[in-house]
C-alpha cells in the first residue's frame, strides 16, 4: 500500500513536490474509495487518484520519476557496472539544479510495517540513502549513507536494528548502486519485503504499453471466467475468446512490410511461438462467428489488454500507476475502470489505483471525493507544481468540480491564445 511520494529535482520537478494517497478529512464515500489499516499504523488510504493538467504540464513526469526509482532498486546492483549511468535526469533550466542530485522517496506499507525509503542520486552516483521502518508504529533507522565529497567516501549509519552481515553489504556497494539492493543480493531477509514492494507490488505502465498476452494467457487458465465477466460488464458484446498457441510463421507477416523489417521480425520471433487470439460473437440465429482479434476495434482490443493486468492488480493487492488512462477510451469506460478499484467486492485486497488523464466527465463527486483528485501545472520558471483539489476547498457534494476545473478555478489548464498574440 502507497502512501506517499516525493520528488525533487528530476525532470521537470525543481523543487520537492509531495504525492500523498493518505486520506483527508472528508466524510464522504468511506466505505468504498477508502480504507483504514490495522494497528499499529492506523493510517486512512485512498482507493484511487486521479492527476489532471494541461499537455507539458509534469504529470507524465511523476509517473516517469517513480519508474525510475524502481529501475534503480532492481537493476543497480545487478545490472550496472563500475562507471554505468544512473537513469536519472535533473531540472536542467537552472545551472545549480543540473549540478545537483534528483531525489526520490516513497513511503509504503508492507504486512503491516510501515517503511519510508528514499535516496538522491546524480547520473554518476548515488549520494544520499535511508531507511526507516516502524515495525511496532515507532520510527527505527535502520541505515543510512551520506557521499562526504571533502573526504571522497560515504559517511554510514547502520542502525542496531538492522542485521545481517552489514559490514559485507557496505563493502559491495558501489557507488552507483544502491545498499538496499546490494544486500538483499547478498541475502538479507529483513530488508527483503522493501525490495519486493518495487519487485512486485509496484506497477507501472502508459496505457499503449500493454499488449493482450497477459490477457491472452488468463483465457487459457481458470481466470478465463474472470476475463469474460471483465469483458461483458464493460459491456463488450463478445461471447467467448480463443487463444491459440502456434510457433511464428513468416507468412504470417503482412506482405506489403518493409523488407529490412521484416527480416528484423524474423529473425527475434525465430523458433519462438506466438498468440492467436481470435473472438466470438453470436449471429442473428444464435450461430457462433469467429473474428480475428484485428477485426475487432482499437477500444475493444485496449480493453482486452486492460483485463489481465486489471485483474491481477484487483486480486493481488497491487499499486497501479497508469499514464493517460482516457486514450482511446469512452468516459464510461474510464469510469468504469476506476470504480472496480471503489467496490468492495472486486478491490478485496485493496489494492490502489493512480493515474493521469484528460477525461473531464468523471471529475465529479460522484465518483471520487474531494482528496483524490490532483493537478499539476508549471510555474514562470517551467517547474512542476503538484497539488490537491483540496486546496482550493470545494464543497461537498455541492461544487461543480468539472466546470469548476474548465473554468480555470482550479488552474492546471492550457493557457493558449491566437496565432496573431504570438506573431
Amino acid at each position: 500500500m502507497l502512501i506517499e511520494m516525493t520528488v525533487a529535482n528530476f525532470r521537470s520537478f525543481h523543487e520537492e513536490q509531495t504525492f500523498t494517497l493518505a486520506k483527508g478529512k472528508g466524510g464522504e464515500m468511506m466505505d468504498t474509495n477508502t480504507f483504514s489499516t490495522a494497528a499499529p499504523n492506523n493510517i486512512g488510504l485512498l482507493r484511487s487518484a486521479a492527476i489532471y493538467g494541461p499537455n507539458a504540464s509534469g504529470k507524465s513526469n511523476l509517473f516517469l520519476a517513480l519508474q525510475a526509482m524502481k529501475r534503480v532498486v532492481l537493476e543497480s546492483a545487478i545490472n550496472l557496472q563500475r562507471g554505468d549511468k544512473l537513469p536519472v535526469t535533473p531540472f536542467r533550466l537552472t545551472p545549480e539544479a543540473r549540478q545537483s542530485p534528483s531525489e526520490f522517496e516513497v513511503t509504503f506499507l508492507v504486512d503491516g510495517v510501515r517503511y519510508q525509503y528514499g535516496f538522491t542520486a546524480t547520473t554518476d552516483r548515488i549520494h544520499e540513502e535511508w531507511l526507516l521502518a516502524y515495525p511496532k508504529g515507532r520510527s527505527q533507522r535502520w541505515f543510512g549513507r551520506a557521499w562526504n565529497p571533502t573526504e571522497q567516501h560515504y559517511d554510514w549509519d547502520l542502525g542496531s536494528n538492522l542485521t545481517g552481515e552489514k559490514q559485507l553489504w557496505v563493502k559491495s556497494t558501489r557507488d552507483n548502486s544502491l545498499f538496499l539492493s546490494t544486500a538483499v543480493q547478498l541475502n538479507s531477509e529483513q530488508l527483503r519485503p522493501v525490495f519486493d514492494w518495487f519487485q512486485k507490488t509496484l506497477r507501472l505502465a502508459n496505457v499503449g504499453a500493454w499488449g493482450p498476452g497477459f490477457s491472452a494467457s488468463l483465457c487459457e487458465s481458470s481466470d478465463k471466467k474472470k476475463i469474460m465477466d471483465f469483458l461483458h460488464a464493460a459491456d463488450l458484446h463478445i461471447d467467448d475468446v480463443l487463444v491459440e498457441t502456434k510457433p511464428f510463421d513468416l507468412d504470417a507477416l503482412p506482405e506489403d512490410m518493409p523488407g529490412s523489417l521484416r527480416d528484423v521480425i524474423a529473425e527475434d520471433l525465430k523458433g519462438k511461438k506466438v498468440i492467436d487470439i481470435k473472438t466470438v460473437h453470436k449471429d442473428s440465429q444464435g450461430h457462433d462467428v469467429t473474428f480475428e482479434f484485428s477485426d475487432e476495434s482499437e477500444g475493444t482490443q485496449k480493453l482486452f489488454s486492460f483485463a489481465g493486468p486489471w485483474i491481477d492488480s484487483l486480486t493481488n493487492g497491487y499499486v497501479l500507476f497508469i499514464d493517460e488512462l482516457h486514450d482511446n477510451l469512452h468516459p464510461r469506460l474510464v469510469q468504469f475502470l476506476v470504480q472496480l478499484f471503489h467496490d468492495n467486492e472486486t478491490n478485496k485486497n485493496n489494492a490502489q489505483l493512480v493515474f493521469t488523464t484528460h477525461e473531464t466527465s468523471i471529475l465529479n463527486q460522484d465518483v471520487f471525493r474531494r482528496d483524490q483528485i490532483w493537478f499539476c501545472e508549471k510555474d514562470k520558471r517551467q517547474s512542476t507544481m503538484l497539488y490537491p483539489l483540496t486546496d482550493f476547498s470545494p464543497r461537498k457534494g455541492r461544487e461543480n468540480l468539472e466546470a469548476a476545473y474548465l473554468s480555470g478555478r482550479y488552474g492546471a489548464l492550457p493557457f493558449t491564445r491566437s496565432l496573431k498574440q504570438v506573431g
